[in-house]
């Protein structure tokens, strides 16, 4: 009879499927094989990449350490960011800046500076070869923005992408991090491409999928560690936000940064001083048919994060997309139960990539 017994939680411990220990990518080709990024070395001119670091060094010294509600008490990021947009004058930009962090409203985006235009142009070019090296996805955004801002002069492709804003980031010292989580989808829209320029201290980007319900009992998510050096570009390419989490974890120890060029402005001979700073600048395509007008509001009659179904995926156009309440994460951590999926038909987006009419 005892053979006819459900086992106790001390007998089925262990059992499911056997957990895999982290792996770390330390080249492009093996960052391409286990993830849906691929990794650029030395992706801007060494000057400019040096320029754009002491750039936004010094802009840093503005930036906030952004606030929000969390169960019932207010935490703090533990690092310093900003957001950018490329043209000062969209307002749309602006509506959507005001809302680009957990909920919370900011104060008026910069425009890009010249260091971050001029590294633009090239990043636009390796992301559009990427994208047109991959299969696309339906919910993509299906044509060239109609007004684009690059004033890149040897694109003869149809353009895919065009990086309109910027979140841009920094890391200081050993303990300045950001825990799991996926990309804002709200303006971004369903299977973004995202471009995360590394510049300054090394530090580790992490990677973990979601495991959909119906495959934890086959199969146990796995973790990435991908080395980000300086002058290195991490795309995060369709359906990355969608299956996977990131992070950029706390380290023990990380090697300073000694630029090769010394600031701007002084003299040649100049020693360079040494960093202990990771910049981070995540481009973006904040597209048409997401202007922040068409966000729906929740009953609290804040704007709504979309989000996707990581845990229950679909294959084909089904829909797996919901707008939800955000107001949480800025009033007192009240928000309210308001939820709808996501109706790209009734909603009017589009175009896609997959001809969804």
């Amino acid at each position: 009879m005892s053979l006819l017994r459900p086992p106790n939680s001390a007998e089925s411990k262990g059992q499911g499927p056997p957990k895999s220990p982290p792996l770390t990518l330390t080249t492009p080709a093996m960052v391409a094989k286990n993830t849906p990024c691929t990794m650029h070395l030395s992706i801007l001119p060494p000057e400019l990449a040096t320029r754009l670091f002491y750039t936004m060094i010094e802009e840093s010294g503005t930036w906030q350490r952004n606030k929000w509600w969390l169960f019932d008490r207010v935490v703090e990021s533990p690092h310093r960011t900003s957001f950018y947009v490329r043209q000062a004058d969209d307002d749309g930009m602006h509506q959507a800046a005001q809302y680009w962090y957990n909920g919370r409203p900011t104060d008026p985006p910069k425009q890009f500076p010249a260091a971050m235009a001029e590294a633009c142009e090239y990043i636009e070019r390796v992301v559009n070869a990427e994208m047109r090296k991959r299969s696309r996805f339906a919910l993509e955004w299906g044509e060239e923005p109609a007004d684009p801002a690059s004033d890149a002069k040897d694109m003869t492709e149809p353009v895919i992408w065009r990086a309109n804003v910027a979140a841009s980031n920094r890391y200081e010292g050993t303990q300045e991090s950001v825990g799991f989580h996926t990309d804002q989808l709200t303006n971004i829209g369903p299977y973004a491409t995202i471009a995360s320029l590394s510049l300054g201290t090394a530090r580790v980007f992490r990677l973990r999928e979601v495991i959909p319900t119906d495959e934890r009992d086959k199969r146990s998510a796995r973790t990435y560690n991908i080395p980000l050096s300086h002058n290195s570009l991490c795309i995060m390419h369709a359906s990355c936000q969608e299956t996977f989490k990131h992070c950029i974890p706390p380290q023990r120890t990380i090697d300073p940064f000694h630029p090769s060029f010394p600031p701007p402005g002084s003299s040649p001979d100049t020693s360079a001083p040494a960093f202990n700073s990771r910049i981070n600048i995540t481009f973006r395509f904040y597209r048409p048919d997401f202007h922040p007008s068409t966000t729906p509001k929740c009953k609290c009659d804040v704007p709504c994060i979309l989000r996707p179904d990581m845990k229950n995926r679909y294959t084909g156009v089904e829909t797996k997309y919901w707008w939800t309440c955000y107001a949480g994460a800025q009033n007192d951590g009240k928000g309210c139960n308001f939820w709808k999926v996501m109706d790209v038909k009734a909603e009017g987006r589009g175009p896609f990539a997959g001809g969804i009419a």
